[in-house]
């Protein structure tokens, strides 16, 4: 969820021929890059490295520049005001982007936060932008995910809208702050809120942790083997065998009664006014009541219930968890061969 969005890398001198074999362009790989913390900046650097470092791959990052910046530490009212235009996918205005939409690339990563169980909003805006829409048109793209622990929702909108664009999703990666379910729920908020990452009466440290960060090379790694292979050309995926994105399907319940709430509030509160409108904050007030009322009520029922029913569920709770794990999978054979 949560930008100082500072670039991390900058668009690679351009590579006349692929020198591993003469008269072969370079493959060209687009970065999209919005960070709010800076958490998914350290992520995609890492991915992102062994693409950057390969004289036959020319890598372009593209900045996302909200017009009107999303701050970090989010100052409380302003965090709650974005949810209604996050749950309706309602793109906000971006700076110019740095490409004109004919560019050609062979491959798209994509990595993005988790914004009220959508995708963020300039991650977002960028899918709904003509320039976007165009880069993206007939690409194989790899989806990187950075959040707390709930992505199923984000990431089947994210899918929605990529095949809008006629995009191809052929990889999808999904990283989760390691902490406890319930004590997630405080530590991030006061991680946006507070700027506070580091943890408190004895609870865990917010996002992701150093050495989930610095695993991530293993994707770059990867989707360098497989470019010089050509794969990207397939049906994918590219980053099966490596852990990628695990699912754990006692969330999908909670998971789709959040969205329903963020889906409907949302819509009365829109009705107010568009963001930053005074009348929008007693809305607000209110929906963030029942929004933890919910969250302490609603979610641990759930987790105990499926606790109760589990061995009934587990057929139903395996074709959930196997449904979300495509197209990448949890599988991690291939890990001894990407890392030390």
């Amino acid at each position: 969820m949560p930008n100082d969005n500072r670039p991390f890398v900058h668009a690679q001198q351009s590579v006349p021929v692929n020198p591993a074999f003469p008269g072969t362009p370079p493959k060209r790989v687009l970065l999209i890059h919005y960070s709010q913390t800076g958490q998914l900046s350290a992520v995609a650097e890492q991915i992102a490295a062994p693409l950057r470092a390969d004289p036959a791959i020319e890598l372009h990052v593209e900045t996302l520049v909200p017009v009107t910046p999303y701050p970090y530490p989010w100052p409380f009212f302003e965090f709650l005001d974005a949810f209604p235009e996050s749950a309706h996918l309602v793109p906000p205005p971006l700076a110019p982007l740095g490409l004109t939409g004919d560019e050609h690339f062979d491959l798209v990563i994509l990595p993005y936060q988790v914004w009220f169980l959508a995708p963020s909003l300039p991650v977002t805006a960028f899918l709904k932008h003509p320039v976007g829409r165009k880069l993206l048109a007939g690409k194989p793209v790899v989806t990187v995910i950075a959040c707390r622990n709930m992505w199923l929702s984000a990431q089947e909108k994210m899918k929605a809208m990529l095949a809008d664009a006629g995009a191809r999703l052929i990889d999808n990666v999904a990283l989760i702050d390691p902490g406890p379910t319930l004590a997630t729920f405080i530590t991030t908020p006061v991680w946006l809120l507070s700027g506070r990452k580091t943890g408190f009466w004895g609870m865990p440290d917010a996002g992701l942790d150093d050495t989930q960060i610095r695993r991530t090379r293993r994707f770059g790694l990867a989707l360098r083997d497989a470019l010089h292979a050509d794969e990207e050309r397939g049906p994918g995926p590219l980053l099966h065998g490596l852990g990628a994105a695990e699912v754990d399907p006692k969330l999908y319940f909670s998971e789709r009664t959040g969205t329903r709430s963020f889906f409907v509030w949302g819509k009365l509160i829109r009705l107010a006014g568009g963001p930053g409108r005074a009348a929008r904050v007693p809305l607000l007030a209110v929906y963030v009541a029942f929004l933890v009322t919910l969250i302490v009520s609603l979610v641990p029922a759930s987790l105990a219930i499926q606790a109760l029913l589990r061995p009934f569920m587990r057929p139903w709770l395996t074709k959930i968890r196997d449904r979300f794990e495509l197209p990448s999978g949890s599988a991690t054979h291939r890990l001894p061969q990407y890392e030390d």
